[in-house]
C-alpha cells in the first residue's frame, strides 16, 4: 500500500523536528545536559501528579454540583410552602378586614374570629383592629405573648411604633408586610390589611406572626430533617432556626470557598427582606477524605523527593568538581602571577618544577630547566664550586633560616643578585618528596641600600661639621643613639649632657617621658599631651660647666628602629647674650641720663620751688628772733611760728626726696603697682615745670582700675616726659592763658580681646608736622634746638618692654590743629590684685 501525498510532508516535518532537537541537544554543555536529564523525570512525576489531581478534582466538582442541585431543589420547595402558608393567612385576614369594613362584625364578633384564627394557626401571635385615628378598637393575642406586647382597647398607636407599616398601608391601600422585628427566639413579622369603607380608609387589621413558628409549622418536615434551616434578615441576622456561619463578600468572590451543600433564597414576593437559608448535613468525606487520593499523593511526593535528592546530590558533585577546577586554575594563576621565582627539586637535586617568575628571572624556559641536574645552567662558571657545596648542604638538610644571597646568571649572560630560601617539600601524606626553593631579585634593594649608606655617610659628615651640638636619645632609656663632634667635645660620649640640656631647658626628662608613653597617639606616634606643649619651644640656658649660654631646641622623631626618640640641638649664643646685656646696660644708663637731663632742664623750676619754703623759713626765724629780743612774743605765738617753720621745712624735704627718687639709678624692678600712686608722683614732679610755664594741669583716673605689673619709676619717667613736652609745646605755640592746659586721663581699654589700661596726655599746643610724625621715635632726632632726641625714643622703649604700645596723633578743629595727643597702653597682669585704684579728678592752677 502506497502512502498518501499528505503523509509525506508530515513525515518530513517530524524528521526535521527530530533533527533540530538532536542538533540543539548536541550544542548544550555536558553540565546542562546533566541538568536536563535530571529535570525530565521530575517534570514527568509532577505532570502525573497534576493529572491525578485534576481527575480527582473533576470528580469532586461533579459531586458538589449534584449536592448543590439537590439543596437548591429542596430549599425552593420549602420556600413555596412558606410562601403558600403566608398567602393563606393573608387571604383569611383580607376576608376578616372586608367583613369589618362592611360593618358585618362588631367588636365581640371580631374578638371571637380572632381567637379562632390564633388557636387554629400557631404562628399567628396577635390580631388587632386599628381605626383611622390609630386607636385600638379590639385586640386578641396568643397566651404565650408577653404582657409588654399586648395592645389594650382604646390605646392610640403613635407613628413609628409599628415600623410605620400603618402609614405605608394607608398610602398603598393594600396589604403590607413589615420588616422583621426583634431578635432570635422573639422575631416577629407584621401584616397590615387596610379597611376600606366606601372608598375611604378606615384603619387596618394588624396581625403579628412569629418567625420561629412560621419556620416550624410552615417548612416541610422532610426538609428540616435533611438540612439545617434558618430564617435571616437582609443583614444576615438570625431570626429563627439553626445557627449557620454568615457569608462574607470575599467568600462570594472566591468560588472554591462557596459551600456546595448550602443555598439561600428570599421568602418572596411578600414585601419584606426575610430570607430562607439551608445547609445540608455532611454525608461524605470529599476529595480530602479519599484514601485513594492520599495513596497517589504520597507515592508521587516520595518519587519527587527521591528525584530531587538525586538531583541535589548530582548538583553537589558538579559544584565540587567546579570548585576543584577553579582551585586548580587559581593556584596555577597565582603561581604564574607571583613575582617570586619558585623551583622544586627531588631528593637527588634534579629540577622537577619552575614557575613563570623563575623563568622570567633567568631567561630560560620551563622545558629547558626541568630535568637539569647540577651544575645548573643559571650558575655563574666562577661560582660552580661554591654553589655545588651549598647545594650539597641543602640536600643534607643544612638549610639557612634567613636565606642566603647568591649571584644568578641570565641566559643572556648578565648577572643579578638573588636571595634564595630553601624549605622541605612535604606531600599530603606528610612525606618529604624534595626541596622547594624561592628566589627573589634583590639587585634594586642592594642598590638602594648602598645609596642609603652613602647618604648616611654624607649626613654624618654634615652633622659633624655643624657648630651646634646635636644628640639623639630614646625615651625611657639612657642610651645615646647619636652625638655629633661638638656634643662629644662638650659632654663626652654619654647621655649626661643630653639629659642636662633637657632638664635645664624645661623639657620633661626621660623618666617623665617614660611615664607619658602610655598617652602616645597611635596615628602620629608621638605623645598626645606632654610632647606637644613646651617641648616645641626654644629655651636659653646657662651651663656653668662650660661657662656658655646655649639655645636649646628639641623635637621628637621616630628612630630607624621604630622607637620614639628625642633630638636636642644646642647652639652657643654666649656672644649674643653678652651683646644683649651690654645693650640693656646702655639702655639703663640712657634712661638714667634722660632723667638727669629732665631734671637739669627743670633745675630753674626746682630752684624756684625750693626758694619759696626756704624764704618762708628765713622770714619766720627772723621774725621770731626780733620779737624774742623785744620780749613781745607769747608762748602760743612762738609755737605757732615754729609749726609753720616745720611745715615749710617738710615741704622742702619732700621736694628734694621726690627729685632724688626720680633721678636715683636702680635696677628695673617690676612689681604690682597702684596706678593712682604712680600718677600722683608723676603729677607732683611735672607740676613744677607746668607752673613755671603758666600751664594748667587736670587729670582723671578711672575708678576700680587693677594694679599693673610694671616698674613704677620708669612709668613715672614716661608720664613726666610727656607732660613736660606738652607744656613746652604750649609755650612754643604762645597760646593765650585760657588755652594753656594739659589733660592726663587713665581709663580701661580692650586691645585684641585683652584687658589693658590706657594713659593719654592731651595738650593745646601747635601739634606735630607730618615729617615729624614719621621720625618722632627716631633716636637723636629732636625738634628743639637744645634737645638730645632720646626722650621719646626711651619712652617708647620703656612701654614696649612692658608689652605695651605708644601712639601720637594731632587733634583737629576742622582744618586747624588744636593740639596733640600722646597715649600708651599697658596690659593688665593676670596675677591676683589686692585692693583697688582710686578715682580722682582735680584741676590745679599754678600759683
Amino acid at each position: 500500500m502506497q502512502p498518501s501525498d499528505s503523509a509525506v510532508p508530515s513525515s518530513a516535518g517530524k524528521l526535521r523536528t527530530v533533527a533540530w532537537i538532536r542538533h540543539w541537544w548536541g550544542q548544550q554543555s555536558p553540565n546542562r545536559q546533566d541538568r536536563f536529564a535530571m529535570l525530565a523525570p521530575l517534570v514527568a512525576v509532577v505532570l502525573f501528579l497534576a493529572a491525578i489531581g485534576s481527575a480527582f478534582w473533576y470528580l469532586r466538582a461533579e459531586e458538589i454540583e449534584r449536592e448543590h442541585e439537590a439543596v437548591k431543589r429542596d430549599v425552593e420547595y420549602a420556600q413555596q410552602r412558606l410562601r403558600l402558608r403566608l398567602l393563606e393567612r393573608q387571604e383569611q385576614l383580607m376576608r376578616l378586614a372586608r367583613d369589618v369594613s362592611n360593618r358585618e362584625l362588631n367588636r365581640n364578633d371580631f374578638n371571637a374570629r380572632a381567637d379562632n384564627l390564633i388557636n387554629q394557626y400557631p404562628e399567628l401571635q396577635t390580631l388587632s383592629w386599628i381605626d383611622e385615628k390609630r386607636r385600638v378598637r379590639a385586640s386578641r393575642a396568643a397566651p404565650t405573648v408577653p404582657a409588654a406586647r399586648l395592645l389594650t382597647t382604646g390605646d392610640t398607636l403613635h407613628a413609628g411604633e409599628t415600623d410605620d407599616t400603618y402609614g405605608l398601608t394607608k398610602d398603598l391601600q393594600q396589604p403590607v408586610y413589615s420588616q422583621p422585628l426583634g431578635s432570635e427566639d422573639s422575631a416577629l413579622l407584621q401584616l397590615h390589611v387596610p379597611l376600606n369603607e366606601q372608598g375611604r380608609f378606615a384603619g387596618v387589621v394588624a396581625a403579628e406572626y412569629s418567625v420561629d413558628g412560621l419556620l416550624r409549622y410552615g417548612a416541610p418536615t422532610e426538609v428540616l430533617a435533611k438540612y439545617a434551616v434558618s430564617l435571616i434578615d437582609a443583614k444576615g441576622h438570625l431570626l429563627a432556626g439553626a445557627v449557620l456561619p454568615p457569608h462574607s463578600k470575599a467568600s462570594r468572590l472566591l468560588p472554591w470557598t462557596v459551600k456546595a451543600n448550602e443555598f439561600e433564597v428570599p421568602v418572596s414576593p411578600i414585601g419584606n427582606s426575610l430570607l430562607l437559608r439551608a445547609q445540608g448535613y455532611r454525608t461524605s468525606l470529599g476529595l480530602i477524605g479519599s484514601g485513594q487520593f492520599w495513596l497517589v499523593g504520597v507515592l508521587s511526593v516520595m518519587t519527587a523527593w527521591m528525584l530531587i535528592a538525586n538531583w541535589r546530590h548530582t548538583r553537589r558533585r558538579v559544584r565540587t568538581q567546579e570548585a576543584l577546577v577553579a582551585e586548580t586554575n587559581f593556584r596555577r594563576a597565582m603561581e604564574n602571577s607571583i613575582l617570586t621565582g619558585m623551583r622544586a627539586m627531588d631528593m637527588d637535586g634534579k629540577v622537577t618544577y619552575v614557575n613563570a617568575a623563575f623563568c622570567q628571572m633567568t631567561g630560560w624556559t620551563a622545558q629547558e630547566l626541568v630535568g637539569q641536574t647540577p651544575p645548573f645552567s643559571y650558575w655563574p662558571e666562577e661560582d660552580h664550586a661554591a654553589l655545588a657545596a651549598r647545594l650539597r648542604d641543602e640536600l643534607s638538610g643544612k638549610t639557612i633560616q634567613g636565606g642566603f644571597q647568591v649571584k644568578v646568571k641570565r641566559k643572556s649572560g648578565a648577572l643579578f643578585d638573588a636571595r634564595l630560601y630553601v624549605s622541605p617539600l612535604i606531600d599530603a601524606h606528610g612525606h618529604q618528596t624534595g626541596w622547594m626553593t624561592s628566589m627573589t631579585d634583590i639587585t634594586e634593594p642592594n642598590r638602594i641600600r648602598e645609596q642609603l649608606s652613602a647618604s648616611y655617610e654624607r649626613f654624618t659628615i654634615v652633622l659633624e661639621a655643624l657648630d651646634a651640638s646635636v644628640s639623639v636619645a630614646p625615651l625611657g632609656s639612657e642610651e645615646l643613639l647619636f652625638a655629633n663632634k661638638l656634643y662629644r667635645l662638650w659632654f663626652g660620649a654619654h647621655t649626661g649632657g643630653h639629659l642636662q640640656l633637657v632638664a635645664q631647658a624645661g623639657v620633661p626628662t626621660t623618666q617623665s617621658q617614660e611615664q607619658s608613653l602610655d598617652d602616645v597617639d597611635g596615628l602620629a606616634g608621638l605623645p598626645t599631651e606632654s610632647l606637644t606643649t613646651a617641648q616645641a619651644e626654644n629655651a636659653e640656658i646657662f651651663v656653668p660647666e662650660l661657662g656658655k649660654w646655649l639655645e636649646v631646641r628639641s623635637r621628637y622623631l621616630n628612630w630607624v628602629d621604630g622607637r620614639l626618640a628625642q633630638m636636642v640641638i644646642a647652639t652657643d649664643i654666649t656672644p649674643r647674650r653678652q651683646a644683649e646685656e651690654q645693650a640693656a646696660a646702655q639702655a639703663e644708663r640712657a634712661q638714667n641720663a634722660s632723667r638727669l637731663i629732665t631734671m637739669g632742664e627743670m633745675a630753674s623750676s626746682v630752684a624756684h620751688e625750693l626758694n619759696q619754703p626756704l624764704t618762708a623759713i628765713n622770714n619766720y626765724c627772723n621774725g621770731m628772733v626780733s620779737r624774742i629780743k623785744d620780749q613781745q612774743i607769747t608762748e602760743e605765738a612762738l609755737l605757732a611760728a615754729l609749726e609753720k617753720t616745720s611745715k615749710q621745712a617738710q615741704r622742702a624735704g619732700q621736694i628734694i626726696q621726690r627729685i632724688r627718687s626720680f633721678v636715683k639709678r636702680s635696677e628695673p624692678n617690676r612689681t604690682l603697682s597702684d596706678i593712682g600712686s604712680m600718677v600722683n608722683e608723676a603729677v607732683e614732679l611735672a607740676e613744677i615745670e607746668l607752673r613755671r610755664r603758666n600751664v594748667r594741669l587736670s587729670y582723671y583716673v578711672a575708678a576700680r582700675l587693677p594694679r599693673l605689673l610694671v616698674d613704677p619709676i620708669l612709668i613715672e619717667q614716661v608720664l613726666v616726659n610727656l607732660m613736660k613736652n606738652a607744656s613746652e609745646s604750649i609755650d612754643a605755640a604762645d597760646r593765650p592763658s585760657p588755652r594753656r592746659s594739659v589733660e592726663l586721663r587713665v581709663v580701661p581699654r580692650q586691645v585684641d580681646g585683652q584687658n589693658a589700661v590706657e594713659f593719654s596726655v592731651v595738650d593745646t599746643g601747635q601739634g606735630l608736622a607730618p615729617e615729624v610724625l614719621e621720625r618722632l621715635y627716631e633716636a637723636f632726632f629732636s625738634t628743639k634746638a637744645e634737645g638730645m632726641g632720646i626722650g621719646l625714643n626711651l619712652c617708647r622703649s620703656i612701654i614696649e618692654s612692658h608689652s605695651g604700645r605708644m601712639e601720637a596723633e594731632n587733634l583737629y578743629n576742622g582744618a586747624d590743629i588744636t593740639g596733640c595727643r600722646f597715649s600708651f597702653w599697658l596690659p593688665v597682669s593676670q596675677q591676683p590684685i589686692e585692693g583697688a585704684a582710686r578715682s580722682a579728678e582735680q584741676t590745679r592752677i599754678p600759683g
